[in-house]
């Protein structure tokens, strides 16, 4: 029994996690350096992460600096930070790349809301999926008595139910983050 809760419980904070990164990708008015995470650069034949290759600071709130170790690379992070999906205008000034964060419109805001909460409702979903496998792990296990595995599977709900409030915390919680002006 315990160990079907314990590889439930894994699974669920993994569903967890990557709900968490999905938040902490989308663009709000801050200045956020995950959203560099997934920028690949062209270095020397090989994609690499803009987090591997420069740090990234954040000076104000509303503004990233991206200092490259190796000034040689600056222009391929410029690029690469352009061609990117996120909608930011980099300046570079010889040194270092700025990126300012506008404060997103009000339409802005409500498209990102909506993307956070179908982030959720996919880590919702994927919690449900993985009580499905601990049910159906918990009918197959023949050493289970009926009372056995009714006790098992409201001990899975229970922590589905707990996992789920999670989510539903954390969806309020960065909601009110990107309608914050």
């Amino acid at each position: 029994m315990s160990d079907i809760m314990s590889v439930t419980e894994s699974k669920m904070d993994k569903c967890l996690d990557a709900l968490k990164a999905n938040f902490a990708k989308e663009r709000t008015g801050r200045a956020n350096p995950h959203v560099l995470d997934s920028i690949m650069v062209d270095y020397y034949g090989v994609e690499t992460p803009v987090t591997q290759l420069a740090g990234v600071k954040v000076p104000e709130a509303t503004m990233l600096l991206v200092e490259p170790w190796d000034k040689s690379v600056l222009n391929a992070i410029e690029k690469a930070i352009r061609n990117s999906d996120l909608g930011i205008n980099p300046s570079n000034d010889g040194v270092a790349i700025r990126l300012p964060f506008p404060a997103p419109t009000e339409e802005r805001r409500r498209e990102l809301v909506k993307a956070c909460k179908g982030y959720a409702e996919e880590a919702r979903v994927a919690v449900r999926n993985v009580r499905r496998d601990a049910n159906a792990k918990i009918e197959r296990d023949e050493e289970n008595s009926e009372d056995g595995v009714r006790r098992e599977q409201a001990a899975v709900q229970k922590l589905t139910d707990s996992y789920i409030k999670k989510i539903d915390e954390l969806l309020k919680t960065k909601e009110a983050e990107v309608m914050e002006i």
